[in-house]
């Protein structure tokens, strides 16, 4: 059924889909992250406080912030946020080159505009949770593709996948419930739009588990 929409939908308003999207979110993390260490050192607000999430600012008039929050880098040392938006890249490319631009644009900005409609409910919003939600996508359709772990370890996604799902199912423990639902926000949009996806690759996945049994 989702399919059926999206296809529709696509043959309508697709060509104004943006392609290479992920390419453009990380230049725009990459600039503000540089930004921010030029104004940081200038004694300046930095520019991830002006676009960052923030209720009481979005009704103040800044209703910028509804859609650049999406653009806060991953608060970590430089290095591994270069291997987190490297890591961003590489599986958002490669789900885009899966489901086609207009259905990755479909996911990724339904994912921020309905985080952000929850954020003015709770008071919270991350982009944290739905880039997440890609990764997990990925895993789902690439099980056994290989990543550099620190760019070193060699690893299977799918191996990362569930350090991550016991990851986000203690979140869902101790975080508070602003946070969880984000979480789970992302969590539903993904099944919700590619619930398809997910079934044939379980399905193919099985069968390659079954086929290797009966050739053993």
């Amino acid at each position: 059924m989702q399919s059926k929409l999206l296809d529709k939908l696509n043959r309508k308003i697709g060509r104004f889909s943006i392609s290479n999207l992920m390419v453009y979110m990380i230049a725009g993390m990459v600039v503000v992250f540089f930004c921010d260490i030029l104004l940081s050192s200038a004694e300046k607000p930095s520019l991830s406080g002006f676009i960052s999430f923030d209720r009481d600012a979005i009704l103040g008039g800044q209703v910028w912030r509804f859609i650049t929050y999406a653009f806060e880098y991953p608060p970590s040392s430089p290095l591994f946020m270069l291997f987190t938006l490297y890591f961003y890249w590489l599986i958002g490319s490669a789900l885009e080159r899966e489901w086609g631009s207009f259905r990755f644009n479909v996911f990724y900005f339904s994912s921020i505009l309905l985080t952000a409609g929850v954020g003015l409910i709770t008071g919270f919003a991350t982009n944290y949770f739905f880039n997440m939600a890609l990764f997990f996508a990925f895993a789902i359709l690439y099980p056994d593709n290989e990543v550099l772990l620190f760019f070193v370890l060699p690893i299977k996604i799918k191996y990362l996948a569930i350090i991550d799902a016991v990851y986000f199912a203690y979140m869902l423990v101790v975080y508070p419930w602003p946070g969880r639902i984000c979480l789970l926000i992302s969590i539903a949009i993904l099944v919700l739009f590619f619930l398809g996806d997910i079934i044939n690759s379980i399905k193919r996945t099985y069968r390659r588990m079954m086929w290797k049994r009966n050739f053993r």
